[in-house]
C-alpha cells in the first residue's frame, strides 16, 4: 500500500451535544486521548463502555465529497463529530495497523459505526449514508501536537 495522506481539519469537544470546534493543532495524549476532547474526559456518550480504541477518531474528507456528489448532502468538517479529517488516507485499511499523523503515532482500532447522534446534530437523514465510511477509532501509542497538513503514512 503506497500513500501519503495529510491532515485537512482537526476538531475537538468537551461534551456530546455541544458542537465540535477547529483547531490549528490537537495534543494527543498517549494512551488517554486528545486533550480538552469528550472522548479523554469521559463526557462522550459511551464514556461508562470505556474503550482505548476510541482515543482519537479520524474521517475522511473523500466521505464529504461523496455525500454531496452522489446524494445531495452537505456536510461540513465540524459536523462529521471525528476529531480529524483526513485526505488521501485509506482509513478503511488501517484497522490493525500503526500509522503516523505528524509526530503522533496511532494504532488503527476499528472502523467507526454512525449513531444516532449525528442525525440529531444536524437534522440531516445520513445514518445509513455512512455505513461503512463513518471513519476509524484510534489508540494513541506515541501522542504529541498535530498539525493541519501534517503528513500521514505507515509506520
Amino acid at each position: 500500500m503506497s500513500w501519503v495522506g495529510k491532515i485537512e481539519g482537526l476538531h475537538r469537544t468537551p461534551r456530546s451535544f455541544l458542537p465540535m470546534k477547529s483547531f490549528q493543532s490537537l495534543k494527543l495524549i498517549t494512551g488517554v486521548g486528545v486533550e480538552e476532547d469528550r472522548h479523554s474526559t469521559g463526557e462522550a456518550f459511551h464514556s461508562d463502555r470505556p474503550e482505548e480504541g476510541r482515543q482519537i477518531t479520524l474521517f475522511e474528507t473523500e466521505t464529504l465529497e461523496a455525500l454531496l456528489r452522489d446524494n445531495g448532502v452537505k456536510l461540513s468538517m465540524e459536523d462529521h463529530r471525528r476529531n480529524v479529517t483526513t485526505r488521501n488516507t485509506p482509513l478503511n485499511h488501517l484497522v490493525g495497523k500503526r500509522f503516523k499523523v505528524g509526530n503522533a503515532l496511532l494504532q488503527g482500532m476499528r472502523l467507526s459505526t454512525p449513531c444516532n447522534h449525528i442525525e440529531q446534530i444536524t437534522g440531516l437523514d445520513i445514518f445509513y449514508l455512512l455505513m461503512n465510511r463513518a471513519g476509524l477509532n484510534c489508540k494513541i501509542i506515541v501522542g504529541g501536537e498535530i498539525f493541519v497538513n501534517d503528513r500521514i503514512e505507515l509506520e
